[in-house]
């Protein structure tokens, strides 16, 4: 039935458009509406039986239902057939995705009951982004500055999605915001991108009194449904603003679904004056649905990591320069300038062909961070990073920018070629959670660090390095990496060149 109002909301709008020549079939369209809301038990097929709709039809509404006569019908078939699940069952029926668990099953009805709520209640949140720039002049935030507006929390919460690894949660995310509508005001990012561009756009309004509120009310203009993938705040500038921003933008009617490995109480767990960043969580808790994913199942790794470029042993620097050279072709590499926001710059060493390459020390030895990442990827599709070392408490923060360096690339789906000290999963052997420290031993986490001295007992980095491990696992499977090779082909408009082999020898995969 949800089809058949929203075919009928498509026909109002068109109406809209041409209202002085066809007033009439407008305000006939709109009672016809009304009939069809207010009848959801019944089916179509059932109303023109009993003539309700016939009731209402004159030369303006044939005229304009057989105009839309396509859609409506497609409607009508239609009918309870939209929406994530729906997308879902298909991927798997066709074999894009393999047939998920319980707990991908009861999160995919989770996010297709948010999907028909925001349907029902498109008009009262203010979704459709064609509807809400005829008046976006009046509420733009110089007009708020003089008038005090009211808040307008959605009638519909949020979503909060957190789990393991690999479960599913950011296709999962994915998947949902394809389905939404493309007229409404959506917006999907990752949270450090989201973060970055908040940071960027409180330096831009600086001179204004109270320039959160100026972001909260540009971000609330542009989205209404704000999808952020990632939720990890590590970062106490973060921590200190996100309160505020949050509140505000809820009180704007925004909607966040979000995916993070953390469950909302985790948050920031140990961070510098956690008990100003609290208030945040009971905001989030009171506007989202924080629903668990609790699989065990890692599918980033179901993939046959065959083949890849990750090479175990600072021998193999020599092996690296001439694979990412192999990929380059002809062009030579020479130093380059990357420019990211806030007039930052980054020095590539050695850069051609959209393939950089990096000593570990130049990227993750200095102070980097997500910006300067994101700036990279934009420029460049292809990473050859020399030297990862195995991390602890003598370079934690190295540890976090790797991290963060993991997440970008994946977020822009890139490729890696590297040389390490060990394995991905024995890179992290160090890297432990306090829980996990305890386990070990029952003493405090400070003698249980005199016990190694590289032992580094950090609970944000603890929980982080499974993702990493897990995405780093991926990147150099043999999917992804056909993937990539494809994408790069369409994106040449060249047919994609076929993987070059790598010995298998001289490849450690997790």
């Amino acid at each position: 039935m949800r089809s058949v109002v929203r075919s009928l909301r498509q026909l109002r709008r068109f109406n809209q458009y041409h209202a002085e020549r066809h007033s009439s079939a407008v305000r006939l369209i709109r009672q016809q509406n009304g009939v069809m809301c207010g009848s959801t038990s019944r089916s179509l097929s059932t109303l023109r039986r009993s003539g309700e709709i016939s009731r209402f039809s004159s030369p303006g509404v044939e005229l304009m239902r057989s105009m839309f006569s396509t859609v409506a019908a497609d409607s009508i078939k239609d009918i309870g057939r939209g929406g994530p699940m729906v997308e879902y069952e298909r991927r798997i029926a066709s074999g894009e995705l393999v047939d998920g668990d319980s707990f991908q099953l009861d999160t995919i009805q989770e996010l297709q009951r948010l999907y028909e709520e925001l349907i029902q209640n498109e008009e009262d949140c203010q979704l459709d982004r064609y509807k809400s720039s005829e008046k976006s002049g009046r509420s733009r935030w110089l007009w708020s500055r003089l008038i005090t507006q009211p808040s307008t929390y959605a009638p519909v919460k949020g979503l909060y999605l957190y789990g393991g690894v690999g479960t599913g949660k950011t296709m999962l995310m994915d998947l949902f915001y394809e389905q939404l509508p493309s007229n409404w005001r959506k917006k999907r990012i990752h949270f450090h991108d989201f973060m970055l561009n908040v940071h960027s756009r409180l330096q831009m309004h600086k001179g204004v009194s109270d320039p959160l509120d100026v972001v909260a009310a540009e971000i609330s203009d542009e989205a209404i449904i704000l999808c952020l993938d990632e939720f990890m705040v590590t970062d106490v500038a973060d921590a200190m603003i996100l309160n505020r921003l949050f509140r505000q933008l809820f009180s704007k009617g925004v909607i966040l679904v979000s995916t993070s490995n953390r469950a909302p109480d985790k948050l920031y767990e140990g961070g510098l004056q956690r008990d100003l960043f609290l208030p945040f969580i009971d905001t989030l808790k009171e506007r989202c649905i924080a629903h668990p994913i609790g699989s065990a199942l890692d599918y980033r790794q179901l993939g046959s990591a065959e083949q890849g470029f990750y090479f175990v042993g600072k021998h193999y620097s020599t092996l690296l320069k001439q694979k990412l050279q192999s990929l380059i072709g002809d062009e030579e590499p020479s130093p380059q300038t990357v420019e990211v926001i806030m007039g930052r710059k980054l020095q590539v060493p050695l850069g051609a062909n959209g393939c950089a390459y990096f000593p570990f020390e130049d990227l993750c030895d200095r102070p980097l961070g997500a910006a300067d990442y994101f700036g990279l990827f934009k420029k460049f599709h292809t990473l050859a990073l020399d030297g990862v070392p195995k991390f602890g408490s003598s370079n934690r923060t190295a540890a976090y920018r790797f991290v963060t360096l993991v997440d970008v690339m994946y977020e822009n789906k890139a490729r890696l070629l590297c040389t390490a000290e060990a394995g991905p999963i024995e890179l992290f052997d160090n890297i432990v959670t306090v829980a996990e420290a305890h386990k070990v031993s029952p003493r405090s986490s400070r003698s249980q660090k005199s016990d190694d001295t590289d032992l580094c007992v950090d609970n944000e980095l603890g929980f982080a390095k499974d993702r990493t491990i897990s995405r780093l696992t991926e990147i150099n499977s043999r999917e992804y990496l056909e993937d990539f090779e494809a994408r790069l082909g369409q994106q040449q408009q060249q047919p994609p060149q076929p993987l070059q082999a790598v010995d298998n020898a001289d490849v450690v995969l997790a």
